[in-house]
């Protein structure tokens, strides 16, 4: 099963279940933080594998 597949087989309801669980487990005031987290850390992801690029081309040439 591939994983468009899995990702088509969630139905609305299982999307607001899931939803509402975290809703309930970290709170509304919560949420924001971890987002914030998710994205800085997928910035520095993006700009770690961006300079092991660079360097990967420095040592090609």
């Amino acid at each position: 099963m591939s994983l468009s597949n899995i990702i088509l087989a969630f139905g609305p309801w299982q999307i607001v279940l899931v939803v509402v669980v975290i809703l309930l487990l970290f709170g509304g005031k919560k949420i924001p933080e971890l987002m914030r987290g998710l994205g800085s850390g997928i910035k520095e992801f993006k700009n770690a594998s961006k300079e092991d690029d660079q360097i990967e081309e420095n040592n090609g040439s």
